[in-house]
């Protein structure tokens, strides 16, 4: 079919800028592939950005036999870590164990143990824990991380913030992950690999017609409208996933998902370890508490159906007393809504499986293609942060059996931009940072590392002195630091930095964002009356 010689035709159009949509644009580009990503708002600006930060296997998934998941996921950790050492690194996961700890009453597993042991009355036996710590050892054929051990609690420092009736708890591993920095360096990659990525750009419709995608966008910022042609269309829009379905693409697709809310709480720092907690409640439900930005701690996280994806999530003052009351049955310390310094909260897009509760729903993605509008539309449901990359190489597969895709998956352990060090290496990288920058203090040196690895140098430059990096905003963030995020990793508001580049709004007052978000404006206005 002949098209008029002025269209730009993409060989893949991604509607939505989280982790999957940023996942698939970079191993599409890497592949050969023609691609343009819209995002209606900023990078990781929803579901990606308030996860609990965990490159996990899910040991609690075990309970529902995802045996297949809980293995990728596990595999997956080790081939990230290596990938992204600056932004993820490995931690141990403290499990207090007492004989009070019960399943939630529709897991398989709890209904397989009220058959054949209702003496248990749903309550987790220590030899069941120790089979799914085992389990969750030797799935995934460890290399980097260390195994389970058994910690004895009195006189330890994992012991001393919990109540004295905890003795004894198990030890694993587990991987941190900044979630939206992981984003916006997937964002950065598919771009220098030929990716065209678009932010604060609404897909307003997608027809098929004349054998092209014919879609249709608007700009916030500036109102601008463009038309875009693509070959295929790959819908990553997360909680949006089926308003795209139904009302932007009118597709007459069945596929259903279950949006479920998931709240955490942050409070200054609770104990003096780098260790993490998993603690088991007697609904069975599970929540971590979390060492977090230095000097505070991450709980969460709740499991509450959502129903509209339209309406923003928060932690409801309901979320955070839950969220309280399961912290207080294990620490000594007894927490109120007055030690809450920040609270977030995220909607996972679940693939409807028809689960009785939100926390049964399956966290497995499922990939679909449709093509009821005519031409092919890949859907995405579910995923999680930690299987971003093993869902791009599926919904490769599914988009090669459409279009022509020339070179195979080879994503698996080429590092992201900064991540190009050994996964030991951030403590040699900071001793680096701070022998050619003297004037960097500890935290500022280890947090530039930690955002950025080897690129912290290239991004400070021949700088000389903290006053060769411009205006201070505070909390370490510089001029310097700004015009790279604006220039190179979309970065266009105050909350784009403070909240998703990075979490120095926990640092910052009101009047110092305030600040940021004037001089961002102007720079803002300054690059666009250049640009006429």
């Amino acid at each position: 079919m002949s098209h008029p010689q002025d269209i730009e035709i993409t060989d893949l159009f991604i509607i939505g800028g989280g982790i999957n949509g940023c996942g698939i644009a970079r191993d599409a580009a890497g592949r050969g592939l023609s691609v343009a990503l819209a995002e209606m708002n900023d990078l990781a600006s929803a579901t990606s950005s308030a996860s609990t930060k965990l490159f996990h296997g899910g040991l609690r998934y075990l309970e529902y036999f995802e045996f297949r998941l809980v293995r990728e996921a596990l595999i997956e950790r080790e081939v990230l870590l290596q990938a992204m050492p600056h932004i993820s690194w490995p931690m141990r996961f403290v499990l207090p164990y007492h004989k009070d700890m019960r399943f939630e009453s529709d897991t398989p597993t709890s209904k397989l143990l009220g058959l054949f042991m209702p003496w248990m009355k749903g309550r987790r036996p220590a030899w069941l824990i120790r089979l799914g710590l085992f389990l969750y050892d030797h799935l995934g054929g460890r290399k980097i991380l260390p195994g389970t051990s058994t910690l004895e609690l009195p006189g330890t420092a994992e012991g001393a913030p919990l109540q004295g009736r905890f003795a004894k708890a198990y030890e694993y591993s587990d991987c941190w992950v900044e979630d939206s920095r992981l984003v916006v360096l997937n964002a950065r990659d598919a771009a220098a690999r030929g990716a065209r990525i678009m932010t604060r750009t609404k897909v307003l419709s997608a027809q098929f017609e004349d054998g092209l995608w014919r879609i249709e966008t608007r700009n916030s910022e500036n109102g601008e409208q463009a038309t875009h042609h693509a070959r295929m269309l790959v819908n990553a829009g997360g909680p949006w996933v089926g308003d795209i379905i139904h009302s932007t693409v009118h597709s007459t697709s069945r596929e259903g998902i279950r949006l479920v809310r998931g709240s955490h709480i942050v409070t200054r720092r609770l104990y003096d370890h780098d260790k993490c907690y998993f603690f088991q409640g007697t609904d069975g439900r599970i929540i971590f508490a979390i060492p977090y930005e230095g000097d505070f701690t991450l709980i969460g996280t709740t499991d509450a159906d959502h129903p509209d994806a339209a309406q923003k999530p928060e932690c409801t003052p309901q979320e955070q007393d839950y969220l309280l009351t399961f912290a207080n049955q294990y620490f000594k310390r007894q927490l109120t809504r007055e030690d809450i310094v920040w609270t977030y909260s995220g909607v996972r897009p679940l693939y409807n499986d028809g689960a009785s509760s939100a926390t049964a729903a399956t966290r497995d993605y499922t990939l679909k293609v449709d093509t009821s509008s005519g031409g092919p539309l890949l859907n995405i449901f579910g995923g999680k942060i930690t299987t971003y990359r093993r869902l791009a190489e599926s919904a490769l597969d599914k988009i090669g059996a459409q279009i022509p895709v020339a070179k195979g998956p080879w994503t698996a352990g080429v590092p992201l931009p900064g991540g190009d060090f050994p996964v030991d290496g951030v403590a040699a990288l900071t001793s680096e940072l701070r022998a050619r920058y003297p004037f960097l203090t500890d935290f500022w040196a280890r947090r530039l590392v930690r955002a950025y690895g080897t690129e912290a140098a290239v991004m400070l430059g021949d700088a000389q002195s903290a006053a060769d990096l411009g205006r201070d905003f505070g909390a370490t963030l510089t001029e310097k630091e700004i015009a790279w995020l604006m220039a190179r990793e979309f970065a266009r508001t105050a909350e784009d930095v403070v909240w998703r580049r990075n979490k120095l709004g926990l640092r910052l007052g009101e009047e110092q964002i305030a600040a940021l978000d004037g001089w961002m404006a102007q720079c803002r206005y300054s690059a666009s009356s250049a640009a006429e």
